[in-house]
């Protein structure tokens, strides 16, 4: 067995994102990083997520259902689409 320790590459400083996306979409990240070493299941509480704006056709009956469901729970009814679609989605996987 050897002693010998792989010696990493140094990451460059980027101007931006989008000089960053470009040299890892062209470099081997494990030349630059041992990732055994990578702590798993970090979480970033306070990072909000990327959402995206979608256009939704419902019923009008649909809605009002949703809506006074949403009411009965004290959530406003776009945030309670999105924890029941969040719950179906956890339940399908």
């Amino acid at each position: 067995m050897s002693n010998d320790k792989k010696q990493f590459k140094k990451v460059p400083k980027f101007k931006n994102e989008d000089e960053e996306r470009e040299f890892w979409s062209s470099h081997d990240s494990t030349e630059y990083f041992d990732w055994s070493k990578a702590v798993k299941g970090l979480k970033f509480p306070n990072l909000k997520p990327s959402t995206e704006t979608i256009s939704l056709r419902l019923t009008l009956s649909m809605l009002d259902d949703i809506k006074i469901l949403a009411n009965k729970n004290d959530v406003p009814y776009q945030s309670y689409i999105k924890i029941l679609l969040s719950q179906k989605i956890n339940e399908l996987k």
